[in-house]
């Protein structure tokens, strides 16, 4: 087994590491606070090419595979203090430009992938409804045919870079007797008649991706704005998430290794009784459980992602990577927070911040018991 990286996947991991930590950390602190989206560090993000990694590069991408990708992410996550942006970066490509490179039309593709890669266009996908929860698939929007054009009705909830987007990946359902086979993907300009985009949702970390409710009222799309064949938008929407699922975790197994390091430094320095604390065993042993949870999600992971790119039917080991990934995430948070006292209790620090910033990773792109259940159905369950 190898488990080496090429000298050119680790000299890009190390470049985006250079830049996340020299371009994207200025003003974490107060944007945070603000809720405010990091409009310039998004464009220097575009320049720099990690808007889409995984895009082909005939579209403006780079081209990179799922485990490239997830490698080029884990740096972004390491490296950037603002926990939001990487999210909204990692959402942008892998649930928007990236099903529009595979599975639109060549004239799609070359009419919105290169302004989504370059940062001139953020891209919101919006699928969730407040009714459906964890059922996707349970649609109200509809999307009904007229000839070459598509009327499209509904609202979706929580998209994710939606009160900042140009463009909206809309999931609805057009054949609603057909079921899964009856939803179709759209692409929407947020300009296009009868699109109002809802205010931020306040909440409780990822302060700097906003968030909100998007309503569509006979919103007309052409027939060549839909992505894929005609009821093939949930085929759509599993492909994404299996790239969601593995590389968007990868940003966090890189803000895990940013906050151990963190830690064990705190630890080593931090005195009472005149010796460092994290000589106390009780100290130790919990920073080495942090290590422990970190690796073992980090081979769950890059063993997914290295299925996918081998062509493999990789469900269940992508299950398992955003489990492991994103519990362990939510527990070094909280781990970190006990380490460092008072002071990682207090706002003005970078870790409570982390413990905010993980707790929803359990939820989204499939929650820790939507994972639990693709598991338990491989299992016979």
């Amino acid at each position: 087994m190898e488990f080496a990286w090429t000298a050119a996947q680790k000299q890009f991991h190390d470049a985006v590491l250079r830049f996340a930590r020299e371009k994207l950390n200025d003003d974490v602190l107060e944007r945070d606070r603000e809720h405010r989206f990091p409009a310039r560090e998004w464009r220097l993000c575009g320049e720099f090419g990690v808007l889409g990694l995984c895009v082909p590069q005939e579209y403006g991408g780079m081209g990179l595979d799922h485990l490239t990708t997830a490698l080029a992410l884990e740096a972004l996550g390491q490296g950037c203090e603002d926990m939001g942006l990487v999210f909204a970066i990692a959402a942008h490509q892998l649930a928007v430009a990236q099903p529009i490179a595979e599975a639109g039309s060549e004239e799609l593709k070359r009419r919105v992938l290169p302004r989504l890669c370059s940062g001139e266009w953020v891209g919101s996908n919006a699928i969730t409804e407040a009714e459906a929860g964890s059922d996707v698939f349970a649609l109200k929007a509809r999307a009904e045919r007229v000839g070459d054009v598509y009327r499209v009705n509904g609202t979706k909830s929580y998209a994710s870079n939606g009160p900042v987007a140009d463009l909206f990946l809309v999931y609805a359902s057009s054949t609603p007797d057909h079921g899964y086979l009856g939803i179709d993907a759209f692409v929407i300009l947020r300009g296009a008649p009868g699109v109002t985009v809802g205010q931020p949702i306040p909440k409780m970390g990822l302060h700097t991706c906003p968030a909100s409710s998007i309503y569509f009222e006979g919103v007309e799309v052409a027939a060549a704005d839909r992505v894929g064949k005609e009821g093939g938008g949930a085929q759509i929407f599993t492909a994404s998430m299996q790239w969601e699922r593995s590389c968007l975790f990868a940003a966090y197994v890189g803000a895990m290794q940013r906050q151990l390091d963190l830690v064990a430094e705190y630890a080593s320095q931090r005195k009472q009784g005149r010796r460092a604390i994290g000589r106390n065993q009780a100290v130790s042993h919990r920073i080495a459980n942090m290590k422990l949870r970190l690796e073992s999600a980090r081979l769950l992971l890059y063993r997914a992602c290295w299925m996918l790119d081998q062509g493999e039917d990789a469900t269940v080991e992508v299950s398992m990577a955003k489990l492991a990934v994103s519990e362990a995430a939510v527990q070094g948070a909280i781990d970190a927070v006990q380490v460092f006292g008072a002071v990682g209790y207090s706002t003005e620090s970078r870790i409570e911040r982390m413990l905010r910033d993980a707790i929803p990773s359990t939820i989204f792109s499939g929650t820790s018991e939507i994972q639990r259940n693709l598991i338990a159905a491989r299992l016979g369950l």
